[in-house]
């Protein structure tokens, strides 16, 4: 059964990442700022052209006023039906959790994602306005996790609450052990901060599952923090949309498992 083209769109706390997916695999990836509402429209109306046919749009969004607005705007745009993961599509991963328990979407298509290719144990990192540390146990679970303020929001506290801290921009620090200035001295803090946190979560993790599991990182800080990191197996960027992938293959099978026992 042939698979649709498929745009898929993750709305994050700041960002929308939008990419393509043919055959089931995402092919193409950009992050647009979610203050540019009318660049996240004009990018997906312009991917409709290119591709000739209508495809299908999906969503995921954390951040979910500005994913309604998103989807208004499509819809008037070009008339189009835009599937919502969550309400439309469901997420294909286990859960250990409360049915009343509310897992941000982003999470869980992260999870789904990472079993899918790993098929085995796993930590997903998600270093972005949020960072996230969740566990997926061998049998395609997900167990939840710990949740920290990201790289840019510990940043901007610092400066806003300490009057002689300044603003500076998120960047790598230097290699060197110390902080020699005020504003190394703050990147230091926050770029090994959050290793650290990762490091120590993952080891919790691995001691109540009697197992070390791989651990995967995302997000748009991801390559920042953890590319050089040999705590860290693998650095794959777009994982949430790739969890869309997999969100999609898996509804079209059951729909055509559906079709057939009818």
């Amino acid at each position: 059964m042939p698979q649709p083209e498929v745009i898929a769109m993750n709305v994050g706390n700041t960002r929308t990442q939008i990419g393509h997916i043919s055959e089931g695999a995402l092919s193409t990836a950009v992050r647009i700022p979610n203050t540019d509402l009318a660049k996240i429209v004009q990018h997906v109306v312009g991917e409709t052209k290119r591709l000739g046919n209508l495809p299908a749009i999906v969503i995921a969004a954390v951040h979910e006023e500005i994913g309604a607005n998103i989807t208004s705007a499509l819809r008037d745009q070009l008339a189009a039906e835009v599937y919502q993961v969550g309400n439309d599509l469901p997420v294909p991963i286990g859960q250990s959790l409360d049915r009343e328990t509310l897992t941000g979407v982003d999470r869980l298509l992260n999870a789904a994602a990472a079993y899918d290719q790993l098929k085995q144990a796993c930590v997903v990192v998600d270093a972005g306005t949020a960072v996230t540390v969740d566990f997926v146990d061998g049998e395609g679970t997900f167990h939840g996790g710990a949740i920290a303020p990201g790289a840019h929001m510990q940043l901007e506290t610092l400066s806003q609450h300490a009057s002689a801290l300044p603003e500076i921009k998120w960047r790598k620090p230097d290699d060197e052990p110390f902080g020699r200035s005020t504003a190394e001295a703050m990147l230091q803090g926050v770029y090994y901060g959050i290793r650290g946190l990762v490091r120590v979560t993952v080891e919790r993790y691995a001691e109540h599952y009697q197992a070390y599991p791989l651990v995967i990182a995302t997000g748009g800080d991801g390559q920042l923090l953890f590319d050089q990191d040999d705590f860290v197996d693998r650095v794959i960027p777009d994982l949430t949309l790739q969890g869309i992938a997999v969100a999609v293959r898996h509804a079209l099978a059951a729909d055509e498992h559906e079709h057939e026992e009818h």
